[in-house]
């Protein structure tokens, strides 16, 4: 536990917002350094009894405009920031790392789910999705994906459907009780211009922010997960790819047709769904194809989705050819922000020391423009233009 208590405080920013009662993560690391066994004896026996205290239970809830929006009349357009008790934060980063491996031991997490797992990132995901479009490429057959994001995920889970699966698994019943008692008898104080400070209960859901929440939403979507004859769905937390593989086009689409069906039906079995209009459609291409690009349109709940030209998911974006020049593009885009703000700190003459500026490059400009690098190669054109921007 000890050990664990340290892994906490590592993954833990001094700079982070405090919840309600005030207390950064700072107080705390000196507390625990001055006597380790004092956060210890305060945490374990809640472990150990699988119990939340309800004075951990509040948090306080930033309400911010979501940027872009041409309205503000609805709800939708606003975000809201979680900021939780830091010491409850702690506790929850210890059972995150408890319940992941009791998880995956039981089977309670499916293979080809990503995100908030150890050693599994966004880059593992679209690993996945480019070696399986070039496998299922190779003989010859037509490659479809179907891009699909779950509508308020976190605010979907049900404590007492998570409970009923955690039961069937047999796991430790101090870690079911535990869960359970995270998720129940929850407050909030929505914080804006004129907000009126009072607390609402919330029934459903687990709290956005918390470190162990997305966990916990793996658990409760991992039905969701199906096997496939020629085909694959990988998730990455809420975001859904369903792809599948057949002598035509139009082949795929009946199969994609048929596989959301069922998906949705299932989602529909623990209250979650699926955000329709979101949806994105691909038809996969091998750069060696002369045949013109395949406008076979599918149809889900009444809309219909055109085949797209790119597709963004999980920060990278692909073409149906898999090009990397439309990728690394949009990363070079993306780092002009980036730049403009490093050269207002260095006027001619002023401002910030070069090799600080060079420190800042580094740090903040270089993972941008390079993202994805590890996954997708840059060809001689993208790579030309990524290098005359660095220079």
């Amino acid at each position: 536990m000890s050990e664990k208590i340290k892994l906490a405080f590592s993954k833990s920013s001094p700079s982070s917002a405090p919840g309600p009662d005030g207390i950064p993560y700072s107080v705390w690391k000196k507390v625990n350094l001055i006597n380790p066994t004092i956060i210890l004896q305060l945490l374990s026996p809640r472990v150990a009894f699988g119990y939340h205290p309800p004075a951990l239970k509040t948090a306080n809830g930033v309400v911010l405009d979501k940027p872009g929006k041409a309205s503000y009349d609805s709800p939708a357009s606003f975000r809201i920031i979680l900021l939780l008790k830091t010491i409850s934060n702690i506790l929850e980063r210890i059972m995150t790392v408890r319940v992941s491996a009791i998880a995956q031991s039981k089977g309670l997490l499916h293979e080809n789910q990503c995100g908030s797992l150890l050693g599994l990132s966004s880059s593992d995901a679209c690993l996945t999705l480019t070696h399986e479009v070039r496998t299922l490429q190779r003989p010859r057959l037509k490659v479809s994906t179907l891009f699909l994001d779950i509508t308020a995920g976190f605010d979907n889970v049900n404590a007492s459907t998570l409970r009923a699966r955690l039961l069937a698994s047999h796991g430790p019943s101090y870690m079911v009780d535990w869960v359970s008692s995270f998720l129940s008898e929850r407050t909030c104080t929505l914080l804006f211009q004129g907000s009126p400070n009072l607390s609402s209960p919330g029934s459903v859901g687990t709290p956005q922010g918390s470190p162990i929440s997305p966990l916990l939403f793996l658990l409760y979507v991992s039905p969701l997960h199906m096997s496939i004859p020629k085909g694959l769905i990988v998730s990455y937390v809420d975001d859904f790819s369903i792809r599948v593989a057949s002598p035509s086009y139009r082949g795929n689409i009946h199969r994609l047709q048929s596989l959301f069906n069922t998906i949705a039906a299932r989602g529909g079995g623990i209250g979650v769904s699926f955000s329709v209009p979101k949806t994105e459609l691909i038809h996969w291409r091998t750069p060696s194809q002369r045949s013109p690009p395949s406008m076979a349109p599918i149809k889900l709940e009444g809309h219909l989705f055109q085949p797209s030209k790119t597709v963004r998911w999980l920060g990278y974006w692909f073409t149906p050819a898999l090009n990397t020049t439309h990728h690394f593009r949009h990363r070079v885009s993306l780092t002009q922000g980036n730049f403009s703000f490093v050269k207002s700190l260095s006027s001619p003459g002023a401002g910030v020391k070069p090799f600080l500026c060079h420190r800042i490059a580094n740090c903040l400009i270089l993972p941008i423009l390079t993202y994805g690098a590890n996954l997708l190669a840059p060809n001689s054109s993208a790579l030309r233009g990524m290098d005359s921007f660095w220079h």
